[in-house]
């Protein structure tokens, strides 16, 4: 059953997360803050845990004074301290990583890797504090980059294309990051054959919206057209193709998931739909009325798989679940809150699109 309204969606939420202790890694960033505050509004009872590597405490404006907070590194934290957060927890969304845009999961290759070692904390203080379920942030980087290699592909890549149950067939992963991610969904389901152990993973593609940083390509893409880039730089040949979804409609599938699978299945939260990078940035330019004199393609940069898309039949069936907003919809409000929280500088900063400030 698909939920026809968001009145419908909320009302099912609130049902479930209404009064439920819940634990959310990472809640201070990007994603994990808008997952913050809707859990909020839900009526849940919340807490925070973040060591502010990636996220602000100002992402948590609306939320912070209804919300229990720790700072806290999950990567070197002992097992008490750990269990002292997540003791009388029920659900546990595990949004916590070492995470970035295409430049910076390229360039930090050994800094991604403490996913491994952060997701096993995770894992293993949730089932020995007896959390009734984890629900784990995994990427479309799980994917066998072989699937993405044609720009005008028309595949939408399916979550059996990387079946974490499946461990004697065929796995393959973008860049060390995909393969944290993709052995973080075998960990969750490791945990939940030995020690039933209930969750599921969400795989999220090019995530967009605001409080994003601007090594992810839109917020990037963003960035520049606001210092007014001329010539205006994209990486690659502006022909790479990517499904590209707002935050909101990720965050209500996120929280639908967490809901309806307990199995450890993987779950894709995409649209569908592709857009090459030189479109995107042509329709930010016409929201923004500006437009560059010349633009620069950059074959030098990291650009990663060439055609990527996810098909969503699975969450439509499982969850009920499809995006709501469309491309030009989360453009509009992602720019309007560039703008409104941000100050012209009168050049580009390279160094924010391949670090994380």
């Amino acid at each position: 059953m698909v939920l026809r309204t968001v009145e419908d969606l909320n009302d099912r939420l609130a049902n479930f997360y209404e009064s439920r202790k819940v634990l959310v890694t990472g809640g201070a960033s990007f994603i994990g803050s808008h997952l913050v505050d809707k859990l909020v509004r839900l009526g849940a009872d919340v807490t925070v845990v973040d060591n502010f590597s990636s996220g602000k405490i100002e992402n948590l404006q609306e939320s912070i004074d209804k919300i229990k907070f720790f700072k806290l590194d999950l990567e070197y934290a002992t097992l008490d301290q750990l269990l002292s957060v997540f003791r009388g927890q029920e659900i546990v969304f595990h949004l916590a990583a070492v995470h970035g845009g295409r430049g910076y999961i390229h360039t930090h290759p050994a800094d991604v890797c403490s996913i491994f070692a952060i997701d096993h904390h995770v894992f293993e203080a949730g089932h020995i504090a007896d959390v009734e379920r984890i629900i784990y942030a995994s990427s479309a980087c799980v994917y066998p980059p072989s699937l993405q290699d044609k720009i005008g592909s028309n595949y939408l890549l399916k979550e059996e294309d990387s079946d974490p149950k499946n461990l004697s067939g065929y796995l393959s992963a973008d860049l060390e990051y995909g393969w944290a991610k993709l052995m973080g969904e075998v960990q969750l389901i490791a945990f939940i054959k030995q020690y039933g152990l209930k969750g599921c993973s969400v795989r999220f593609v090019t995530v967009y919206g605001p409080r994003e940083n601007e090594t992810h390509a839109i917020i990037a893409l963003i960035y520049k057209a606001f210092e007014r880039m001329d010539p205006y730089v994209i990486w690659g040949t502006g022909d790479q193709e990517r499904d590209f979804t707002y935050v909101e409609d990720v965050v209500e599938g996120t929280l639908l998931a967490g809901m309806k699978i307990t199995d450890g299945t993987p779950i894709n939260l995409g649209t569908g739909k592709r857009y090459k990078i030189k479109e995107v940035a042509e329709k930010i330019f016409k929201i923004m009325g500006w437009w560059p004199k010349k633009i620069i393609f950059r074959s030098d940069m990291p650009v990663g798989v060439l055609s990527r898309a996810l098909d969503i039949s699975r969450a439509r069936k499982l969850l009920g679940w499809s995006p709501r907003f469309s491309l030009e919809e989360g453009l509009r409000i992602t720019i309007n809150w560039y703008v409104k929280t941000h100050r012209r500088r009168g050049y580009v900063d390279e160094r924010l699109l391949m670090e994380r400030y």
